[in-house]
């Protein structure tokens, strides 16, 4: 069990340190990976920034991922998932849509020119706070393997072994702390797990509200 978001940054930074791991820029999930990504960046010495995706949620079940769209429109689908519910092409279309410009508004409340930072040539570590399907993180990495970076990794301190398995197709390196056989939900490894705002997120990157 972690204790909160802090405590698994701190004990995922130790971890990534003991790996000596160097890498240019941490990029945290907003908003919820915000508090685990500052202590990484800090021990690291890494800029700490943000990349945005939303999940695309299934007809009557939102909380259910058909896939996953980051801001400047990389796109991950279930195909499983797809080929089980059978949703319609436009309705595809449409959740894809409205996700995409969702998380570009999102992005552009973190980041005054939106998407992400110049990472060309940069080795970048994403940040989240869990991994539970894998569909924002497989998003976000697919962003910034398209923003030119030249290494990509991601660090958690918790996920589903299912989805810890694909996401290593995705990235350079996938770290995970925990990826324990009775995973339900990232929020039952810790012992608070409250939502972040976006003015405390904003803090973590002290920027201004």
């Amino acid at each position: 069990m972690f204790d909160d978001r802090t405590d698994a940054g701190e004990r995922l930074a130790a971890e990534l340190e003991a790996r000596d791991l160097a890498v240019d820029v941490v990029l945290a999930i907003p908003r919820g990976a915000l508090p685990v990504a500052r202590p990484v960046a800090d021990t690291l010495d890494a800029d700490l920034d943000v990349v945005v995706a939303r999940k695309m949620g299934a007809p009557q079940n939102p909380e259910v991922a058909l896939g996953a769209v980051a801001s400047d429109g990389s796109v991950w689908y279930n195909d499983d998932l797809i080929d089980r519910l059978h949703p319609s092409e436009e309705y595809l279309e449409e959740v894809r849509a409205a996700e995409a410009e969702n998380a570009r508004e999102k992005a552009d409340r973190y980041r005054e020119s939106g998407g992400v930072p110049d990472l060309r040539g940069e080795r970048v570590l994403l940040v989240d706070d869990g991994v539970a399907t894998g569909a924002t993180a497989t998003a976000c990495l697919r962003q910034v393997r398209g923003a030119e970076a030249d290494w990509v990794g991601l660090a958690v301190p918790v996920g589903s072994p299912r989805a810890i398995d694909a996401l290593e197709r995705e990235a350079d390196a996938v770290i995970a702390l925990q990826t324990p056989a009775d995973f339900r939900a990232v929020g039952q490894f810790y012992r608070t797990f409250d939502q972040v705002s976006d003015e405390e997120a904003l803090e973590y990157l002290d920027r201004e509200p």
